[in-house]
């Protein structure tokens, strides 16, 4: 299927690994040009070198810039729009807080997961939808947790700061932006497999005191697919998301965990 978004240019974040990663290799796959972006300059590097060798054999190739900042701060936020001032399309993600026990989280830990998960999102796309809107196409495609559907006890942080972006991404969509070509989802992730997937097994086997393999074999079992999601399975939804033919879909959170959501909506 043509995705119809050959040419467009995106902004990735987090892409140097992970679901960003996935994302941004996927969009490109699709001739989408990419901006990404992570604190980490060598892994960064590393991520836009794997993209180019992805390089067709002819033709014109999309382009790959790499910005290693720190997308939470405004200082970040303009690096990447010197790399490139208008964007099609916008992948907000950013590293979950870590997981604990609430009592122990002060009040600069929120502050901090507020920040980075919902207020960097809602300064992304404060950022972009009005230049595209007046260019007639945008997406937006926030990566948040299905932690906002079925919320983790050890993960408080990310519930309350990703709660509050889906508020804000579910009104901000029913503005009439899309009768202007531009839609704002929120994606998902169950169990994939990544560093953050990690974390989160050795957290939790320090509170039971089972090894992180057994934390993961149970984990598995908890999800009808018996297995964890991929990176590169997650970006071909983003790309879909971002595609011309998700033109009616907006204000959506669209959840992709492998079926582990016990709820019927």
């Amino acid at each position: 299927m043509d995705l119809g978004i050959a040419g467009r240019t995106a902004l990735v974040c987090g892409a140097s690994k992970g679901l960003g990663f996935g994302c941004a290799q996927a969009l490109r796959r699709e001739g989408v040009n990419v901006v990404i972006v992570a604190r980490g300059a060598e892994a960064l590097q590393a991520a836009a070198a794997r993209l180019e060798a992805e390089r067709p054999a002819s033709g014109d190739a999309p382009f790959v810039k790499w910005v290693a900042a720190d997308i939470t701060t405004a200082e970040g936020r303009a690096q990447a729009f010197a790399a490139h001032a208008d964007y099609d399309i916008v992948v907000t993600n950013a590293g979950g807080p870590p997981p604990g026990d609430f009592r122990d989280w002060d009040r600069e830990a929120w502050i901090k997961a507020v920040d980075a998960n919902m207020l960097t999102p809602i300064e992304l796309i404060k950022a972009t939808v009005d230049g595209m809107a007046a260019r007639g196409f945008g997406r937006i495609v926030n990566i948040t947790s299905s932690s906002v559907k079925a919320p983790i006890d050890i993960l408080g942080l990310s519930n309350g700061a990703r709660s509050g972006l889906t508020g804000f991404v579910a009104g901000v969509a029913r503005t009439g932006l899309a009768a202007k070509g531009v839609t704002l989802n929120n994606l998902l992730p169950g169990s994939f497999d990544t560093d953050r997937l990690q974390g989160t097994a050795a957290a939790a086997a320090k509170k039971t005191g089972q090894t992180v393999d057994a934390i993961h074999e149970a984990r598995k079992k908890t999800i009808p697919a018996r297995r964890f999601g991929t990176p590169e399975e997650f970006g071909a939804i983003c790309a879909f998301l971002c595609s011309m033919h998700a033109a009616y879909v907006t204000g959506q959170n669209w959840l992709a965990d492998g079926g582990a959501y016990p709820g019927t909506y």
